[in-house]
């Protein structure tokens, strides 16, 4: 299940993040990376505990928090602090992989269960050729290169990678959540249930059958979750 978000970040956020992201100190995106996929990482990417790091991690962290449709995509339990990376030059691609099943926070005990992963843009895709994040599923290939300020939300399960930048600059956050409800296809009905009380609530308002069917969601997140 490929969700797209739009307008996560406002575009003040968004100024905010790329004028903090033009001033920062780029390495070697291996980092990051488990052993096979450093085989086919080539990017750059931002230290995790460096102040601009930090400063653009919770513009991100701030603008998922008042996000409700996030919220009921993903139902996060734990979010990966969120990181950054640049294609660009000759550090330009990232070769197919799949996520950790399992990450540990820099400098802590704390383990997070890659259920979900997301890439937050931050280039403009006009500014780059190249860059689409590829995503192959049971549904077969999906390919993702969004407006800036924009995310895709995607299973952390899913093979994929990002194509050869070969003009410009593509910079994005991207991250990791462990949701309350681990069974991908339980977290799809939930999301889908959500968007359609949603949709009714706004037609005919909060008529007994959509307070039955908002009762039935909770149910099910209450049987499903794990908090």
């Amino acid at each position: 299940m490929l969700i797209h978000l739009p307008e996560v970040l406002t575009a003040d956020e968004l100024a905010r993040v790329r004028d903090i992201l033009e001033h920062a100190p780029w390495q070697d995106g291996r980092i990051t990376a488990g052993s096979i996929a450093a085989q086919a990482k080539n990017n750059l990417q931002l230290d995790d505990f460096c102040a601009e790091s930090n400063a653009a991690r919770d513009i991100v962290l701030g603008a998922l928090e008042r996000n409700a449709t996030f919220f009921t995509a993903a139902l996060p339990k734990r979010i990966f602090p969120p990181l950054f990376n640049r294609y660009t030059g000759s550090s330009n691609s990232f070769g197919s992989h799949v996520d950790n099943a399992v990450r540990t926070i820099r400098g802590t005990p704390q383990r997070v269960r890659t259920d979900l992963s997301a890439t937050l843009f931050v280039s403009e895709p006009q500014d780059y050729d190249g860059g689409e994040l590829v995503i192959e599923d049971t549904y077969g290939t999906h390919s993702a290169k969004l407006a800036a300020g924009d995310m895709v939300l995607y299973p952390s399960s899913s093979l994929h990678h990002v194509t050869p930048v070969t003009r410009g600059t593509r910079t994005a956050c991207f991250m990791w959540m462990e949701s309350m409800v681990r069974e991908l296809d339980r977290r799809r009905l939930l999301y889908e249930m959500d968007l359609n009380i949603m949709e009714m609530r706004a037609q005919v308002g909060d008529i007994e059958p959509v307070m039955k069917m908002t009762s039935v969601y909770h149910n099910l997140l209450r049987m499903w979750a794990s908090t």
